[in-house]
């Protein structure tokens, strides 16, 4: 079995309506978060950083990292007759810029309150899970 390591961050930003959270879209009815594959020699949080400035055009300097959050997706599937073990390292971090510039990888963005994020996220439980627990976080703080 093939194992993968990504890294990605939860973006959100304070509007008038409440957190907001950034989902982009790849098509398909498939929304997620900034996330990628952590390259040879990277940490998990460069690669965060890496994939959210290429995924979304936002900088490290235009992001403020929640301390003490770092959340975990883990699942199986397939790649062909290849089994994959997969998980993925988020971050949560704030960020005042409302604009994202996406990469030729996603089709477009969304900025979502908390309960619609858990709507368009409805179909992927751990991605729900992980949302909830991020919005939790920042509510005791």
């Amino acid at each position: 079995m093939r194992k993968i390591i990504s890294a990605g961050v939860i973006i959100f930003r304070r509007t008038r309506e409440g957190l907001k959270f950034l989902l982009l879209y790849h098509g398909r009815n498939y929304w997620n978060f900034p996330k990628g594959k952590i390259e040879a020699g990277e940490r998990s949080w460069q690669s965060a950083l890496r994939e959210v400035r290429e995924e979304t055009g936002l900088k490290a300097s235009e992001l403020k990292f929640i301390e003490n959050f770092k959340a975990y997706e883990r699942f199986m599937f397939r790649h062909g007759k290849e089994r994959v073990f997969k998980i993925v390292i988020l971050y949560l971090a704030e960020t005042k810029q409302p604009r994202i510039a996406v990469s030729w990888e996603h089709e477009g963005y969304g900025w979502f309150t908390y309960n619609e994020a858990k709507k368009v996220l409805s179909q992927y439980h751990e991605n729900t899970k992980i949302l909830t627990t991020a919005y939790d976080f920042l509510k005791k703080k």
